[in-house]
């Protein structure tokens, strides 16, 4: 792929990059990593540019599944592991207290 990527775009993308297996962050924990946009930035990134990620590690605040999602993502969260809630199928999310990660603080030099 030959297209630029725009600079928050990149910081979004590495950001979701370095997100382990098993682990996930809101799309509001991404823009305050980066240290500026917000969640709907984020979610314009992701959407432009995350199918090339690991994009179902970047998820809502509530622990929903992107609408249109389940199945793709749910296969996703039980192959790494990642703690989900709810025990009936059109039930489950994520456990947001066990599965969301918080990485180092960027450092200014970045």
């Amino acid at each position: 792929m030959d297209a630029v990527i725009p600079d928050y775009a990149d910081d979004v993308l590495s950001v979701v990059e370095s997100i382990p297996p098993g682990a996930v962050m809101t799309y509001g924990d991404v823009a305050r990593h980066v240290g500026r946009g917000g969640p709907r930035q984020v979610g314009r990134v992701m959407a432009l540019y995350g199918a090339a990620v690991c994009w179902w590690r970047v998820v809502r605040a509530d622990g929903d599944f992107l609408p249109g999602k389940a199945a793709v993502v749910l296969e996703c969260y039980r192959k790494e592991g990642t703690p989900l809630r709810g025990g009936d199928a059109a039930r489950v999310r994520i456990d947001m207290t066990r599965a969301r990660w918080a990485p180092e603080p960027r450092s200014e030099q970045e």
